[in-house]
């Protein structure tokens, strides 16, 4: 039988928002320990756009997403919380004091509370509906994600889809790539308006061209390697896109998994939880980020910041019941060695 972990806090993933939680709660001095399905820290942040700026961290004009990351992991180094990767939650049981997680792994941990910060859960591509697909993704002329801006040099990309993840990439390898082709349906598009503004004029300019009103219609190659793109109109009319690889952003598929299965209440694949605390219908359980809803929820990493020191401080009185919880800053208290 695998030995028993105890701590006082286990936190379900290890994106951005579970990485502050570690932070939040070794201030408050209490220990953590976080679970991930990945392999590495990171989340979304680290399997899906380690190169993406992101515009909205506070005092960082922009930083790559595996840039946060990084400086996330020396933030909580002081803490030394231990790691259970490549691990997915497949048991929660107990009450708030007593909790008990157990693993795909067969790992054991008790804990006093547990913050979910899964993110959106177990995450996929939503995979275009096109023959002979899987050769082509095999071979890397179809891909999901954008790890390396630098794999893309010289190539002739082509990009389906309307919303920030299209947008934002077409800018971003337009000067890396020999051309970019923007694939989407209408000409209005659903990303931030700073960007499809962004957008707009360079393909004014030529630096992309845009293909609208048009849908992805075929791939055109040999054993895998792509050489064409057809897009079609609603009408009907086709033509053939020049590429050597396709980028299609249709968004993520969602996929809780065993945590839909826990007994908590659950909100079109997102957990409520009680805004002040951040706690859901399970006493001692709280949930922070993306999967995490209440009225008024923006999905930022910066509001999953917040939400993990409101957590942290709800959860203080279940780990040191009868202690009283001198807030201090921590320009004053400094970070506890």
């Amino acid at each position: 039988m695998a030995d028993t972990i105890d701590t006082d806090v286990a936190i379900v993933g290890a994106g951005p928002a579970g990485l502050f939680a570690v932070f939040e709660c070794g201030m408050l001095k209490m220990s953590s320990l976080l679970i991930d399905a990945l392999d590495e820290v990171g989340g979304q942040c680290a399997a899906l756009y380690p190169e993406k700026p992101i515009y909205d961290i506070p005092a960082h004009p922009a930083i790559d997403a595996a840039d946060l990351v990084a400086k996330l992991e020396t933030q909580i180094a002081p803490f030394g919380a231990p790691r259970l990767l490549g691990r997915r939650v497949v048991g929660l049981s107990g009450e708030a004091g007593a909790l008990t997680l157990t693993t795909d792994k067969g790992d054991r941990v008790t804990a006093r509370a547990v913050i979910i910060a899964a993110g959106a859960g177990a995450f996929g591509p939503n995979r275009p509906p096109l023959d002979g697909l899987d050769a082509y993704e095999a071979t890397g002329s179809v891909q999901y994600y954008v790890r390396r801006r630098e794999d893309f040099r010289g190539k002739r990309v082509v990009i389906a889809g309307g919303g920030d993840s299209a947008v934002d990439w077409a800018l971003a390898l337009k000067d890396v790539a020999a051309s970019i082709a923007v694939i989407h349906r209408r000409p209005k598009f659903r990303a931030a308006p700073e960007m499809a503004a962004r957008l707009d004029e360079a393909a004014a300019s030529g630096a992309i061209e845009m293909v609208v009103p048009y849908q992805l219609h075929g791939l055109e190659g040999e054993a895998g390697m792509l050489t064409g793109v057809t897009v079609a109109t609603l009408q009907g009319e086709q033509k053939t896109l020049v590429a050597d690889v396709l980028l299609p952003f249709f968004g993520l598929s969602m996929d809780l998994g065993p945590i839909a299965e826990w007994g908590l209440a659950l909100e079109r694949h997102h957990l409520p939880v009680v805004p002040a605390t951040c706690e859901t219908t399970m006493p001692g359980v709280f949930a922070i980020g993306d999967v995490a809803t209440y009225p008024g929820k923006l999905k930022l990493i910066l509001q999953g910041f917040s939400e993990a020191a409101m957590a942290a401080h709800a959860i203080h009185p279940i780990v040191h019941p009868g202690q009283a919880l001198h807030f201090e800053y921590s320009t004053s208290k400094g970070v506890p060695g």
